[in-house]
């Protein structure tokens, strides 16, 4: 993302304040980290392209924890305390698996504010019976209530992506949606 309003925007929607935890995934050349940073979030971020480290680290002058590595396979326990949460500008091809790990594995993390594509958005903010509706839909809602909050146009992104991205807030619930074993109703 190029456009410093959009990174405000984001930010103001994630509520992200002075003191919040927050772990970024995919934070690239930093323009949401610094952003984050700015509110005064204590950022941990995380990246897999060890091309773009370097950079990172000198655009957040050491003000974020930097972690290397890929976001589907690092220890979530040790980036996410109790109350922390995500902001990011996740890759289209890993945001649902990563978006329903983290539902499923991570209950420290009680909200996030993730940028992906809007069908994809859609799908996970969906309501039963809608032509949206699926599999993502319903482990989302088992877990968190979802609501897209806005879209972000092409034009705001560097190099420019061919489909326009939504903003999807979601917040854990204190309790499942349903008082059943996940694992086997996710079977099903």
């Amino acid at each position: 993302v190029v456009d410093p309003n959009t990174i405000r925007r984001i930010v103001a929607l994630a509520g992200v304040g002075p003191g919040d935890r927050v772990v970024e995934i995919g934070p690239g050349l930093g323009s949401l980290t610094l952003g984050l940073l700015e509110a005064g979030a204590e950022v941990t971020a995380v990246e897999i392209d060890e091309r773009v480290l370097p950079a990172l680290e000198e655009v957040t002058g050491g003000r974020a924890r930097i972690v290397a590595g890929d976001a589907l396979q690092v220890d979530w326990r040790d980036l996410a305390g109790p109350g922390a949460m995500v902001v990011a500008n996740l890759p289209y091809n890993v945001a649902t698996p990563l978006v329903l790990r983290l539902l499923d594995e991570v209950p420290a993390i009680d909200r996030l504010l993730v940028m992906v594509q809007r069908e994809v958005g859609e799908r996970m903010a969906a309501a039963p019976g809608s032509r949206t509706y699926g599999i993502p839909s319903v482990k989302v809602a088992f877990w968190a209530k979802a609501r897209l909050v806005g879209t972000v146009p092409a034009e705001v992104f560097h190099p420019r992506p061919r489909v326009t991205s939504a903003l999807v807030e979601i917040v854990r619930r204190a309790e499942p949606v349903a008082p059943v074993e996940p694992g086997l109703l996710f079977e099903l």
